[in-house]
């Protein structure tokens, strides 16, 4: 996703360090649905695994102890900063299998690498063109290699999403009236660009790949209060954060006030319980086994 000019590798800079300071709750919130994930890649010990868009290496750290110590794990991203920040939390769980690299999911150019599987969790979506970025996967996987990849399902089973994406256009367009935005939830590159009902099925398909699956799975976000959902979404998450990048601090405030009180309607006396479907896909590598 691009916003205001500004690229994705500057943008996830830019979030990168709210990302981390958010580790735990994300954790929390994807760890069932990346375990899931991380089942349908079936990786073993010593299984060498491509983790495309992998941040700051929540995800990462649990392929590296599948592995082992004797597989390999390739951490790619377009940001240097998340990267650097996965680098640091790799180093401090003691897992140096791991390598990073900065890479555009689109241009990954691994081609040959003989991958074992590759995942992607919340990454694919955010690519102008996911077709090319899962043609750059099958050239990096062997032959019946796996992928395994989570993105959002679409706007209406992801409410709290839709409303905070809908309500930042809304005050970007009241405040720039020459703003024009086509269904901001479901533009390409957006958080559920991938959510329409089979279209990630058809674009796995088309890059050569079989056997796939795509199931869609509860990943509710549960958090102390919506004040805590806000302030995760303020410092870590970047599409919104860069629809509202150029308005002024009160217009921005405004905003945020907005998102907050609609966003309560999801609060309870135990806390705050923000709706979420993930859809987690699956497939095998089409490319045939050489028989040399």
């Amino acid at each position: 996703m691009t916003v205001a000019g500004m690229s994705n590798e500057q943008a996830w800079d830019i979030a990168a360090a709210g990302w981390n300071n958010h580790a735990g709750l994300i954790h929390q919130w994807l760890v069932a649905a990346t375990q899931m994930m991380l089942n349908e890649a079936q990786i073993n010990l010593g299984s060498r695994v491509l983790d495309i868009a992998a941040g700051a290496g929540d995800q990462t750290i649990d392929i590296a102890r599948l592995v082992g110590p004797k597989g390999e794990v390739l951490a790619v991203d377009i940001s240097p900063a998340i990267l650097a920040l996965a680098k640091m939390n790799l180093q401090i769980a003691g897992l140096d299998q791991v390598k990073v690299q900065v890479a555009d999911a689109e241009s990954l150019n691994l081609a040959g690498e003989n991958f074992d599987a590759a995942v992607c969790r919340l990454g694919l979506m955010f690519c102008r063109s996911p077709a090319k970025a899962l043609n750059e996967i099958q050239t990096a996987l062997k032959p019946a290699g796996r992928l395994s990849v989570l993105v959002f399902g679409e706007p209406a089973q992801n409410p709290c999403l839709a409303i905070a994406l809908r309500t930042a256009h809304y005050h970007l367009q009241s405040s720039n009236k020459t703003a024009i935005y086509n269904q901001p939830t479901c533009e390409p590159g957006s958080l559920m660009s991938l959510g329409k009902t089979g279209l990630i099925n058809e674009l796995i398909q088309a890059a050569g790949f079989v056997d796939i699956k795509v199931n869609r799975i509860s990943a509710p976000f549960f958090a102390p209060s919506v004040e805590h959902y806000i302030a995760f979404l303020q410092s870590a998450a970047s599409p919104v954060k860069e629809i509202l990048k150029t308005l002024s601090d009160v217009a921005q405030r405004n905003a945020w006030l907005d998102m907050t009180e609609q966003l309560r309607i999801f609060s309870s006396t135990s806390g705050w319980n923000g709706p979420n479907e993930l859809l987690l896909a699956s497939a095998t590598s089409g490319k045939c086994v050489s028989s040399v």
